[in-house]
């Protein structure tokens, strides 16, 4: 495993995925990557205005997330394979908070052409891997609607315990949803 962090800057990388910081230079990279699965993660993601499927949106964003990333405040993080340099997912760790609580929330999407083969379960290890080590991040959180049953598994997976039940808990694709609460805490904080 190649690891080549730093405390503002994820690359991380097993056999199988690379997970890295997004750039302000892969605008198009995202904006095709959210084209290409627009209708596979509608079910799952908010309803999206035009700019977020734009280069041009994707570039305004980045601007502003590596200052984000810089101040550690947030970091958005892509996935590739290994042998192809093609994009598969994102993860992203927003709401981060330091002392006393030392907490974030995760959320991550898969290319529908990627569902099924571990890429999430690897990626998530490896950024998870950088929250803990180079962020201090004690308990991440992790939600999930309940009829989504990879995201289910992956947190499972993952070792993250479910913690409760919200109801109406986020307007994903115009329609408040319910959520199912869970967490991992890192058991080596220091």
């Amino acid at each position: 495993m190649e690891r080549l962090s730093t405390p503002t800057n994820v690359f991380e990388t097993d056999e199988k995925v690379v997970v890295r910081t997004a750039e302000p230079t892969d605008g198009k990279l995202i904006a095709d990557y959210f084209n290409k699965n627009r209708e596979h993660l509608r079910p799952w993601e908010p309803t999206r205005e035009n700019p977020f499927f734009s280069e041009n949106g994707w570039t305004q964003r980045l601007v502003k997330l590596s200052e984000l990333h810089r101040m550690g405040l947030g970091f958005y993080l892509l996935v590739f394979e290994v042998n192809t340099n093609k994009m598969l997912g994102t993860i992203s760790f927003s709401n981060i908070a330091r002392f006393p609580a030392h907490t974030c929330n995760l959320g991550y999407s898969l290319s529908c052409d990627a569902q099924g083969k571990g890429v999430m379960t690897r990626a998530l290890k490896l950024a998870i891997g950088y929250m803990f080590e180079h962020q201090r991040i004690h308990r991440i959180m992790a939600s999930y609607m309940p009829r989504n049953k990879r995201s289910e598994s992956v947190l499972k997976r993952l070792e993250f315990v479910r913690e409760g039940f919200a109801e109406d808990y986020l307007l994903i694709n115009g329609k408040w949803e319910d959520h199912i609460l869970t967490s991992l805490v890192n058991k080596n904080w220091k």
